[in-house]
């Protein structure tokens, strides 16, 4: 029996269909998978929320969600993830400019949010602000520290620290909520000033 072109082509017909349907269903399962991240959209309210997903804030009011969102951003400034940080950090300034007129406390979150950010004027501006009517907040000169240290200014930093150690046992004793709220990084920063020689 002698072959004909047809013949001696469907092999490699059956060969090639099967190869394109091999390479399409690889794919479909590469883009029909969802990859868990710190940017995926937060889930549906009442529905049980896994490790790197943001919790549902749209039934949050403004001040709970302002909160809700600084703690998530300083949480992956810590372990390093600076995709996160960028993703949330506008909806957080965007929270805290909804509240209208901040207090103290509010004032710290957006200081700190605009350091971890990398934004010093920002942070010096809202410590500032804090200071200009509480010149011994010491939230204030925390802020202030750290927003001089961001800057490259070592001295002033170290300057507004000493103002800090200096102000906190009479601060300390008026027990503000601010102050509970932020007992960690006022610790913080009274050890590194006496680890300098600071008293």
């Amino acid at each position: 029996m002698v072959r004909t072109p047809a013949s001696n082509a469907l092999p490699w017909s059956i060969a090639a269909i099967a190869l394109l349907a091999l390479v399409a269903m690889i794919a479909g399962q590469r883009f029909g998978r969802t990859k868990p991240s710190d940017d995926a959209p937060p889930p549906a309210s009442g529905m049980p929320v896994t490790q790197g997903r943001a919790p549902d804030i749209s039934s949050m009011t403004p001040s709970e969600r302002a909160e809700r969102l600084y703690d998530r951003i300083m949480s992956a400034a810590e372990r390093g993830r600076v995709d996160s940080v960028r993703f949330f950090l506008p909806m957080a300034l965007q929270s805290y400019a909804e509240l209208g007129p901040l207090n103290a406390d509010q004032h710290y979150d957006v200081g700190r949010l605009a350091e971890v950010a990398g934004d010093a004027k920002l942070a010096a501006a809202q410590a500032d602000t804090i200071l200009k009517s509480q010149p011994k907040h010491l939230l204030g000169l925390l802020l202030a520290s750290r927003a001089a240290r961001l800057k490259g200014d070592a001295r002033a930093a170290d300057a507004f620290l000493k103002q800090l150690a200096a102000a906190e046992p009479v601060e300390r004793a008026r027990q503000l909520p601010e102050y509970l709220l932020h007992q960690n990084d006022i610790d913080g920063a009274l050890t590194e000033w006496r680890s300098k020689g600071g008293k």
